[in-house]
C-alpha cells in the first residue's frame, strides 16, 4: 500500500477513546514503520468518545475524499435506558433526572419510531463540537451556561427496533441515517415521544457508506496488519 501517495485504513474505534486519539495512534505506528516524522492523515467523521465502530482514515492524498466520505450514509446500533435523562444524552455524564416508564410498551415505542423517519428537524446535544458564537458548544456547557442549540435538518433513512426489556427497561435500535445526524439526539426525543426520557448506553456505527465493521481493524489487529502491507 502506498500510505504516502494515499490510501484508506478501516478501524474499528476503541470504546472510551476519542477518534483523534485513534487516529494519533495509527498514525504513530504507520509513521514509524514507514521511517518518517509524521504521515498525512486524516478520519472522515467523528465517533462520539463512547461509542465504537467505523472509522475510515484517510492517509495522503486520499484525505482530499474525506468529505465526500463524510456524506456518506451510516448504519448505528444503539441501546437506551428509559426513564431517565443524562446531560450529554449518554452515559458520560451521570442521570439527572428520572421520569415514569411503567406505561411504556413494546407497542408504544415501535408506533413512535416512525416519526423519526424521513427528513425531520434534530436539536444538536450542548455536550458536542457545534459553534455557537465562536464557541464549541461543549466548552459552553462544561462553562455551566445554559444555551440551546438550534435545530437543523436531518435525514433518516430508517430505523428498528431490535430489542425490549420491560424489566431493564432498556430498547435497542438499528438506524440508518444522513450526514449530522446524531444519535444521542434521537435518543432523546424517542424518549421524550414516550412520555419519558431516555439516554444512550451503548453506541456503535456499523456501517458507512459500503464499509461495514465486519471490515475492519481493531487495534490488537493493526499491527500484524501493518506487517503484511509494510514488510520490515
Amino acid at each position: 500500500m502506498d500510505f504516502q501517495n494515499g490510501t484508506f485504513i478501516y478501524i474499528n474505534k476503541p470504546y472510551r477513546m476519542s477518534s483523534f486519539g485513534a487516529l494519533a495512534h495509527i498514525r504513530y505506528l504507520v509513521s514509524k514503520r514507514l521511517h518518517v516524522k509524521r504521515v498525512k492523515m486524516g478520519h472522515a467523521g467523528t465517533l462520539d468518545p463512547l461509542a465504537t465502530g467505523v472509522l475510515i482514515l484517510c492517509t495522503g492524498k486520499a484525505t482530499k475524499q474525506i468529505e465526500a466520505l463524510q456524506s456518506h450514509t451510516k448504519e448505528y446500533t444503539a441501546t437506551l435506558q428509559l426513564g431517565a435523562t443524562t446531560p450529554s444524552y449518554d452515559m458520560e455524564h451521570p442521570v439527572d433526572q428520572t421520569y415514569p416508564s411503567s406505561h411504556i410498551t413494546r407497542e408504544r415505542i415501535e408506533g413512535i419510531l416512525p416519526r423519526f423517519v424521513g427528513d425531520i428537524m434534530q436539536e444538536p446535544p450542548l455536550f458536542s463540537a457545534c459553534m455557537v458564537a465562536g464557541d464549541r458548544a461543549y466548552e459552553l456547557a462544561r462553562r455551566g451556561e445554559n444555551v440551546r442549540l438550534a435545530a437543523k435538518p436531518v435525514r433518516i433513512d430508517d430505523i428498528e427496533l431490535t430489542a425490549f426489556d420491560p424489566e431493564a427497561m432498556q430498547m435497542s435500535i438499528r438506524v440508518v441515517c444522513g450526514k449530522g445526524t446524531y444519535i444521542r439526539s434521537l435518543a432523546r426525543d424517542i424518549g421524550e415521544a414516550l412520555g419519558s426520557g431516555a439516554y444512550l448506553t451503548a453506541l456503535c456505527r456499523t456501517r458507512v457508506g459500503d464499509v461495514r465493521i465486519e471490515d475492519c481493524l481493531t487495534f490488537e489487529e493493526f499491527p500484524a496488519w501493518l506487517d503484511k502491507n509494510i514488510p520490515e
